[in-house]
């Protein structure tokens, strides 16, 4: 056990990820390393979790990592599947308790951006992937967890496009809009975790991960980064246990969890 290389920067996301689920939640999961983190809570500190996949899918029993949400692995012997409409109503029906969601822009407020860099909706630098069930899940999830790599070009003053909203302008704008979900709760990145000040709905340090200073999460953002009264905690690193289970049953495969020299 003592000869296990430490976590990865993508496994240390996966594992803080998975700390955001508390036993007996219903969460619903997105492609990527949320699939990894819901799957690795389900084996650790969550058994009871019910896992329900962006697809339709309803707590599948375990087994290989699914390549996606439209996986037919998403689907093992799960007691039911719905449509992705149904799926979706789910959550405005208030059956969820937290949603997944990864970002190409985020802003202090944390807006969410997967449409388009640069120019406007007609004329665009780069064209993304658009919002399949993003803008569901922000809109109606009673919380959401954003995740993603943290650097300038992804930490923006204002994203190019809001896709998902967050807390749109800050303060009660969310709510004056008339959004049934309550918005983001944390964004778990590769520098640390953050939450939102509850007056202003800004972007808050919540933990850094070992070795990450202020300075050095300040200049992976776009913007002025809020920060909690007295010190700032440390973010847990996994144990050898943790990632051992890792590695071997949630993602031995590394789908999602495996970089180049790592």
């Amino acid at each position: 056990m003592t000869d296990i290389k430490p976590a990865n920067p993508l496994e240390m996301i996966a594992y803080v990820l998975s700390l955001q689920i508390v036993d007996g939640e219903v969460i619903y999961i997105g492609t990527g390393l949320p699939m990894v983190a819901g799957i690795l809570a389900k084996k650790t500190h969550a058994p009871n979790v019910t896992m329900v996949y962006e697809s339709g899918a309803q707590n599948p029993i375990q087994g290989d990592m699914p390549w996606s949400v439209g996986g037919p692995a998403t689907w093992r012997k799960s007691p039911l599947i719905l449509e992705m409409a149904y799926s979706f109503g789910q959550m405005y029906n208030g059956y969820v308790d937290k949603a997944f969601l990864g970002f190409a822009q985020i802003d202090q407020y944390g807006n969410v951006n997967t449409h388009m860099i640069g120019g406007d909706f007609h004329n665009y630098k780069n064209r993304l992937t658009g919002s399949g069930g993003n803008n569901d899940l922000s809109s109606l999830a009673k919380h959401l967890v954003l995740v993603g790599l943290q650097s300038p070009q992804k930490f923006v003053e204002k994203v190019d496009f809001i896709t998902s909203p967050g807390f749109l302008t800050g303060g009660d704008a969310r709510k004056d809009a008339g959004l049934v979900g309550g918005g983001p709760l944390s964004v778990i990145t590769s520098a640390g975790t953050y939450d939102f000040e509850p007056e202003s709905k800004k972007m808050r340090i919540k933990t850094l991960h070992p070795g990450v200073s202020p300075e050095l999460a300040q200049m992976a953002t776009g913007f002025e980064l809020q920060k909690p009264e007295g010190e700032i905690p440390v973010t847990p690193l996994p144990t050898p246990d943790i990632i051992q289970i890792l590695r071997e049953e949630v993602d031995p495969r590394g789908v999602f969890t495996s970089l180049p020299g790592c």
